[in-house]
């Protein structure tokens, strides 16, 4: 429990934070899921759609430190590779 007034007011800016950025990460891995999904199933017409959306979460994600910039260039790496070679 916060013993100063400056103290409360940070406990609660940290709920609404971790809120948002527990929020962020679900939405990262929601369509990172549904784009693995696509690339196993060699969805063609739906993958470009789905990596476009996908590099844009992470990227939103890192940008607002909830995952790290080295983390989401390398997620958004590998799953283009899998994605350009699903296709083939």
């Amino acid at each position: 429990m916060a013993n100063h007034k400056s103290a409360a007011k940070r406990a609660r800016q940290s709920v609404r934070k971790t809120a948002v950025n527990n929020a962020r990460k679900s939405t990262v891995k929601t369509v990172e899921k549904s784009l693995v999904k696509a690339i196993q199933a060699k969805d063609v017409k739906a993958l470009p759609e789905l990596l476009k959306k996908f590099t844009a979460q992470v990227m939103k994600a890192a940008k607002s430190g909830v995952i790290k910039k080295e983390t989401a260039s390398r997620k958004i790496s590998r799953l283009s590779v899998r994605a350009n070679t699903a296709g083939k």
